[in-house]
């Protein structure tokens, strides 16, 4: 019974969880799902391999459909012994994105409860950090990874603090897991800026360890965390391998250029500086982590008939139906980021608890907390606080590998409900004193509820709420079209700090009663509960509600075939397609339905992406021919139309000249010289092979496919003279090629395609891929995994011979 009594709160918080996740995403309960922008691209780019692997039960790891073809390992490949993506489905049981909310909750309570806080407390702030409003709006966008990242980072932090706890066993054993899920949830953006965090708590406790005098300590927990790490590198080695290589061929790796297609100077390694810095959080717009929209919401926000902008289309004669239909969707935002889905709010609840806790909180985690929150906002700050940004790009490893900066702002909302709930902790402690409790108090109200009176009284003379597309606005609608969106971005910016100032008294408020004695600890909890959750879920629902769900049936319908499409379909042959009704290199449409040139993707194929800068962009049809593009789909104002290529080289072909160059400079701009039917460039540098220069093409020689999967190509060719022959196939490690059966090396041509030397004679030439990164990969993991699985039973028996039982726990301050 005392076994039950013990664990019976946290499987009611628990259950909790479950309810509330539930609830808040309630159209999952009717069998509806959430249509997210980037799954919808995403559900393009893998239906061929989704396709594939119901048909065959196989697992292609290629997909033929998008940028000419790539390998499918950032796209959900599923790798042989993956025993922790298993678990991470097992703890992801709810429909999503229920699945993801609950997954914030019960990680973040689990870290509250490691850091010795009550289950009620630990409750309280798991709804703080679940509910936070980037977190829900990453779901309604469809960042799934990203989300699934976020999730694990408090189950990561749980395990290193319970080593540095010296509890070594459960640490060591939740850290490996965790870190294993972390890793496996496939962001590395997200897990790299965990890295950062950690590196501050590391910090924190090296200090903390030299003034107690106990380094050795310090250094057998970091052994300990080391080892843990280890094992969670060998259980996801599949796909950290296959990451891995394909990293060196995308646009986050270095394909050789050391020139952009205008001319000027490229980076040889990592993202452009601008790209990088593109999406940089905005000094001043960092205040919205306190008021939802200080600076104007999002991109779009919906005002609705009782606003400004209303009234002065009514007065410029548009009909009320029209006005209603474009207040709808009117630019508020007034930030310096190119696009925004939703401000990035903490709550002012929670902040302002934040604030308390400062006071409150004494010793190494709450320096932890702190430091790493004001790194990760000045990292934020991006190109708006260059000095940072380009000390972390030039020096720090890996760090010019991302972009989008300002989504390291994570952590700060990752960090600020942990101190905040300390703050609340150490409030009901009777271990701190009235008169000490009431200094923080007021130090808090004053510092928080006095910005808020100060934006107010003073919000005309620290803002003009003018926006970087203003200019557009002034030019299309006119200067009282413009003045009636400030106004409106005056009036949101008014509505949304009082409501934050109401919500700072409140708190203090309830917090002075409790203080003073007049309020019971449960009645504060219940008050502070309902204020955190409403806070978050009032500002949520303005982004992501049940207009974000579709039906099954449109869920499984992401495009809808077009009258160009419904005509290619006719054509049963091996070919591609270039869709020019989208941005064809930012689209999964196009992949959906056919083998596409463009696609959707975060890491593109490096070299197909440098092809599309320099050539595709403008059209080359050259270019197009040599990646047998025999559609290219196009609009005017007849309608959608498939324009037929008559000109495409074919699936493969004889060449009678080889250029050979010695730079990736060379080749790619040789592509414009050669007559790519009966020419190919090699680049030396690159291609160990040695080749002729000249071939005789036999005028009766041909190449043809007859078979093909994605993973699997077979081609018949037949010529009177040796030759080589060009395919238009993307060049990748893992194809094995053979001729007639027997296995020979094919070289990378034109930059991007294969070519291989072939006998006269009639041959039965092969290409499959057969990477050898995954059966490695795959060898490591099951061995890892079973000697996880020994240690942890050894761990547990040790544990239980010490202590008698599994679930004792030493006692040690904090």
């Amino acid at each position: 019974m005392s076994l039950i009594k013990r664990f019976l709160p946290h499987i009611l918080v628990v259950l909790g969880f479950v309810i509330v996740s539930l609830v808040y995403f309630n159209p999952v309960l009717s069998g509806k799902k959430m249509k997210q922008g980037d799954i919808v691209q995403y559900s393009g780019m893998a239906r061929q391999q989704t396709d594939f692997r119901n048909q065959t039960g196989e697992e292609p790891y290629w997909a033929d459909n998008a940028f000419g073809g790539m390998p499918t390992y950032q796209m959900g490949a599923q790798y042989p012994h993956n025993y922790v993506k298993k678990l991470d489905r097992l703890i992801r049981f709810l429909p999503r994105p229920a699945d993801y909310l609950f997954l914030y909750f019960v990680g973040f309570y689990i870290l509250l409860l490691v850091l010795k806080m009550d289950y009620r407390l630990a409750f309280l702030g798991s709804l703080a950090f679940g509910f936070s409003t980037y977190f829900i709006i990453i779901l309604g966008v469809g960042h799934n990874a990203k989300a699934h990242a976020i999730g694990y980072m408090p189950l990561v932090l749980s395990g290193i603090i319970l080593t540095f706890r010296k509890k070594y066993i459960w640490g060591f054993l939740l850290l490996a897991i965790s870190m294993a899920l972390e890793i496996a949830a496939n962001h590395f953006q997200m897990t790299y800026y965990l890295f950062l965090l950690v590196l501050v708590l590391g910090i924190s406790y090296l200090v903390d360890a030299y003034k107690k005098k106990e380094i050795p300590d310090y250094f057998k927990s970091l052994g300990v965390m080391v080892v843990a790490v280890l094992f969670s590198l060998m259980l996801n080695a599949t796909s950290l391998l296959a990451t891995k290589e394909y990293t060196q061929f995308s646009t986050r790796g270095n394909t050789g250029l050391t020139i952009q297609s205008n001319g000027k100077e490229k980076k040889s390694t990592g993202l452009d500086y601008e790209y990088i810095t593109r999406y940089s959080y905005g000094i001043l717009e960092s205040f919205n982590l306190f008021i939802p929209r200080f600076m104007g919401g999002t991109s779009h926000e919906n005002l609705g008939t009782d606003s400004n902008v209303y009234e002065e289309l009514l007065r410029l004669g548009v009909s009320p139906a029209q006005a209603k239909s474009y207040t709808e969707y009117v630019p508020t935002y007034w930030g310096s980021q190119p696009f925004v889905g939703g401000p990035a709010y903490i709550g002012a609840t929670i902040l302002f608890l934040f604030v308390l806790a400062l006071f409150l909180v004494k010793g190494r985690l709450k320096w932890w907390i702190l430091g790493g929150s004001i790194l990760a906002l000045l990292l934020s700050w991006g190109k708006n606080f260059s000095f940072l940004t380009e000390l972390f790009i030039d020096f720090f490893p890996l760090y010019n590998k991302f972009r989008a900066v300002s989504s390291i702002q994570v952590i700060v909302e990752l960090c600020v409900p942990i101190l905040g709930i300390m703050g609340v902790h150490k409030l009901l402690s009777k271990d701190v004193t009235n008169d000490s409790k009431i200094k923080a108090l007021k130090y808090a109200t004053g510092i928080v509820g006095g910005l808020a009176l100060l934006f107010l009284l003073f919000k005309s003379t620290l803002f003009n709420f003018s926006g970087l597309g203003d200019g557009m606005i002034l030019e299309q609608g006119g200067p009282d079209y413009l003045r009636a969106i400030k106004e409106d971005r005056k009036a949101m910016f008014t509505t949304d700090t009082l409501r934050s100032l109401l919500l700072v008294l409140l708190i203090a408020g309830g917090c002075w009663l409790y203080i003073k004695g007049k309020l019971k600890e449960n009645l504060l909890l219940i008050g502070l509960g309902a204020l955190i959750t409403l806070d978050l879920v009032l500002v949520d629902w303005n982004y992501v509600n049940k207009k974000n769900f579709v039906s099954i049936r449109e869920f499984n319908s992401p495009f809808i075939a077009n009258k160009a499409d419904k005509e290619i379909f006719k054509d049963k042959g091996h070919f591609r397609v270039f869709d020019l009704t989208t941005d064809p290199f930012n689209s999964g449409r196009a992949a959906y339905f056919h083998n596409a040139l463009g696609g959707y993707h975060a890491a593109k194929p490096g070299r197909i992406q440098d092809l599309f800068d320099f050539y595709l962009a403008k059209n080359d049809v050259g270019i197009m021919n040599m990646m047998n593009v025999k559609y290219i789909i196009s609009q005017n104002e007849d309608g959608v139309k498939a324009l037929t290529n008559p000109y495409t080289n074919g699936n493969a072909w004889f060449i009678s000249n080889i250029k050979q160059v010695n730079s990736a400079n060379d080749e790619i701009l040789a592509l414009k010289e050669i007559d790519n039917k009966k020419e190919a460039v090699i680049n030396s540098s690159i291609n160990g092979m040695s080749f002729k220069t000249k071939y005789a093409v036999d005028s009766l020689a041909y190449i043809t496919l007859t078979a093909h999967k994605p993973n699997h190509l077979v081609y018949e060719s037949n010529s009177k003279e040796d030759g080589f022959a060009i395919f238009s196939e993307v060049y990748y490690p893992g194809w094995q090629a053979s001729i007639d059966g027997n296995p020979v090396d094919h070289a990378q041509v034109n930059y991007t395609l294969r070519g291989l030397p072939i006998p006269a004679g009639k041959h039965q030439i092969e290409f499959k891929f057969e990477p050898q990164v995954v059966k490695t990969g795959s060898a490591i993991t099951l061995t890892s995994s079973i000697i996880f699985v020994l240690l942890i039973i050894g761990g547990l028996y040790f544990q239980y011979k010490k202590t008698g039982s599994l679930l004792s726990l030493t006692k040690e301050g904090k």
